[in-house]
């Protein structure tokens, strides 16, 4: 079979109709690390409200913030659809492991699953904010909703200020490890 020679007239002509593979693969990066991370936000949520029910006051404010997730989430997977986007092969551990976050957070009372609503939402704004700049401007739309979704995420962070998260026992620690957890869980998606 003989070889299909591409000059450079013609590489740069599919470069421009196609977009650079540098950026194909950072939309691709893109699109599944925010999949995984509003999945793992609703499933967060999801065992905080099977610990305190939507009927409570607490589960009442953690609803609202679910809602908004799944929104996001619904979000993100047109966008894996539309791209054709390889969504993570981890979900199902992100699955389990956002659950039990959720739950046992929860179990440690409302202020501590406040505190991981701080502790996600925190590492999830900036990591929005750093996606924003990293788009081109070729991708209008998608800034625009990966700001507004910042601006969400940004707004459950204060509701977890505002419900007493910082008086939590061993506040920094637990924020700090669910933290690493949330930059680890970043990074992972984003590969595999």
């Amino acid at each position: 079979m003989k070889k299909r020679k591409i000059t450079k007239t013609k590489f740069k002509k599919e470069k421009i109709n196609q977009g650079s593979r540098t950026e194909k693969y950072l939309l691709e990066q893109i699109i599944r690390v925010d999949h995984a991370g509003e999945y793992g936000a609703t499933r967060i949520y999801d065992g905080q409200i099977a610990i305190f029910g939507k009927n409570s006051k607490i589960g009442q404010t953690i609803q609202q913030m679910a809602d908004q997730e799944k929104l996001h989430i619904e979000t993100f997977e047109k966008l894996i659809i539309q791209n054709r986007v390889r969504p993570t092969a981890l979900l199902p551990i992100w699955n389990i492991a956002g659950y039990l976050l959720g739950a046992s957070t929860a179990l440690l009372g409302k202020k501590a699953a406040m505190a991981c609503t701080v502790a996600v939402e925190s590492v999830i704004g900036e990591h929005y904010n750093k996606q924003a700049k990293q788009l081109g401007t070729d991708q209008k739309k998608l800034i625009r909703t990966i700001k507004k979704f910042e601006k969400d995420e940004l707004e459950h962070h204060d509701i977890g200020l505002e419900h007493d998260a910082e008086n939590t026992f061993g506040y920094n620690f637990l924020t700090k490890i669910i933290s690493v957890g949330c930059k680890t869980a970043i990074a992972i998606s984003k590969k595999i």
